[in-house]
């Protein structure tokens, strides 16, 4: 387990013509940093992954000085209307339901959500026979994820018990110990942060792919608050400077073997 401790990490860049940048304020943007590989604390206090590198880099692009402040999932959205922060870069799907409280950025990357289970029972699960096959099961999951969401609406009358937890992290040591028998969540997520691992060794995923975009959305995007238009098209411009400067894909392949945009 990573250690847990609220962190800020100041990048020095000057400030570009725009009406939120002439402010003079420093952009705050939150980061989970329990959710590897796209955000993690190692063990000198130094938040990493793949998130916090999209966010340094769009600050470099965007010209903009940056803070980037560890904060919980489900106290992104809290800090961000509450002006505690001014952006989220977390992986975040941009949902309906969540429009109706903030606005999204285009996406920065692609998400959908698999079933990771003991190898032995993940192979006997198809996409015809998923809904049988998870009758007695009890399903771990994120709190206040999309995964959360669907499974409590679409899974609660299909699978024996669903628990929910703070972080994945918790739920994958779960995983392992028997106290549930499969856990839903982001697929890349899944194979990088524990399939990947020595922890993982024994689990595999089930074919279904679960990518209602009900709830899965039009794929992972920076949060900001409503009416902040400026600030939108910015980092929409320099999401779209980095995927074409390379700077996106060399992120992309310190981490992942596929494009994940």
């Amino acid at each position: 387990m990573f250690k847990k401790q609220c962190i800020a990490m100041v990048l020095g860049f000057i400030g570009i013509s725009s009406a939120w940048a002439e402010q003079g304020q420093t952009l705050r943007i939150g980061i989970e940093g329990e959710y590897p590989p796209f955000s993690a604390v190692n063990e000198q206090g130094e938040l990493y992954g793949f998130d916090v590198e999209i966010a340094k880099a769009l600050c470099v692009q965007m010209q903009k000085d940056c803070t980037l402040v560890q904060i919980s999932w489900d106290a992104m959205i809290p800090s961000l209307k509450t002006n505690k922060i001014d952006a989220i870069v977390a992986s975040m799907s941009a949902t309906d339901e969540r429009r109706q409280s903030v606005d999204f950025t285009d996406k920065y990357y692609s998400s959908y959500g698999k079933l990771v289970l003991k190898d032995s029972l993940a192979g006997q699960i198809n996409s015809d026979n998923w809904q049988e096959k998870l009758q007695s099961i009890t399903l771990g999951v994120q709190r206040a994820t999309i995964h959360d969401r669907f499974a409590s609406e679409k899974l609660k009358n299909i699978v024996g018990e669903i628990r929910q937890y703070n972080t994945q992290d918790e739920v994958n040591l779960d995983l392992i110990s028997g106290r549930i028998d499969a856990t839903l969540a982001d697929t890349i997520a899944l194979i990088t942060g524990f399939l990947e691992t020595d922890m993982g060794k024994g689990y595999a995923f089930a074919e279904p792919v679960f990518d209602d975009p009900a709830y899965y959305g039009e794929g992972v995007s920076i949060v900001i608050r409503k009416n902040e238009e400026a600030l939108k098209q910015a980092f929409n411009q320099a999401i779209q400077e980095i995927r074409a400067n390379g700077v996106y894909q060399t992120i992309n392949d310190k981490y992942f073997n596929v494009d994940i945009y």
